[in-house]
């Protein structure tokens, strides 16, 4: 996330962030503003990772030779289209996040219970993302199924699909480790620091298949 901050006490709604036009976004993304910043292109890689994955199903779905996957690629499709809205939805999440951490650490000092308020939302600016990651996994594993059964022609974007995604869930996690820098609560940053990873350990295992699978197709 940028740490610029925006003089607007207003709660401004993020949700417009997931329909505006690339080029849109990302002269919002490359103005002075904080949002969306780094965690939001996380979450639009992902889903321009999870359209390429839709592809390669559509693409295999109906193509002789192809027969026996057909059944899979369907569910791939399917999950793979609830994943780019998820993740789509994720840009307005995260920059949402950021604005909870900004008004919470501006509220006046004498706030009562100031700091239980500042530590709870550094740790939603965490689990956002951290469920972003998470989400983002499972499109790896998706990506991994269509460079092994689908059409190979188009592995190539499967491939990409994997890579892609694999970078935007280390991204997501990117941001949810600079929130735990400022949560006390120890036990909380142990159990979240050791979950990302082990699902780091697994992607990096599904990225090496990638890599294998194609070399072999």
């Amino acid at each position: 996330m940028k740490m610029a901050l925006s003089q607007d006490c207003s709660k401004p709604d993020f949700s417009r962030f997931q329909s505006m036009p690339l080029d849109a976004l990302l002269e919002a993304t490359a103005s002075k503003e904080p949002v969306p910043g780094g965690g939001g292109i996380a979450a639009m890689t992902a889903a321009s990772a999870a359209a390429l994955v839709e592809m390669v199903a559509n693409l295999t779905l109906g193509k002789k030779g192809y027969e026996d996957v057909a059944k899979l690629m369907e569910s791939i499709k399917e999950q793979a289209r609830d994943l780019r809205i998820r993740y789509l939805a994720g840009i307005a999440e995260d920059a949402a996040a950021f604005d909870g951490v900004i008004r919470a650490v501006r509220l006046p000092k004498d706030t009562p219970n100031r700091k239980d308020i500042v530590q709870q939302a550094f740790k939603e600016a965490a689990e956002i993302p951290f469920s972003l990651g998470k989400d983002i996994f499972v499109l790896v594993q998706l990506a991994e199924q269509t460079v092994r059964y689908g059409n190979k022609w188009v592995i190539t974007d499967g491939a990409i699909a994997a890579m892609n995604a694999r970078s935007a869930m280390r991204s997501a996690f990117y941001s949810v480790r600079v929130n735990l820098q400022s949560i006390t609560d120890e036990q909380y940053v142990r159990d979240m620091t050791e979950a990302i990873q082990r699902i780091e350990r697994e992607a990096a295992l599904l990225e090496q298949r990638v890599e294998r699978e194609y070399e072999r197709r």
